[in-house]
């Protein structure tokens, strides 16, 4: 299975964003690793949206 260029662009960017991570050590991560950090930002952003 190949994984969308758009999808992993996403994934890199929003690491990114809110890590401040290099692009290159970002995509060095494998996909599942790179998927839980997204994971936990979002758990993040949303705790912090609901004032927790």
């Amino acid at each position: 299975m190949t994984y969308g260029a758009d999808r992993l662009h996403e994934e890199v960017s929003y690491v990114a964003y809110h890590f401040h991570w290099p692009r290159a050590e970002i995509l060095d991560l494998t996909h599942t690793e790179r998927a839980r950090y997204v994971g936990e930002i979002a758990r993040i952003n949303t705790r912090m949206n609901e004032g927790q």
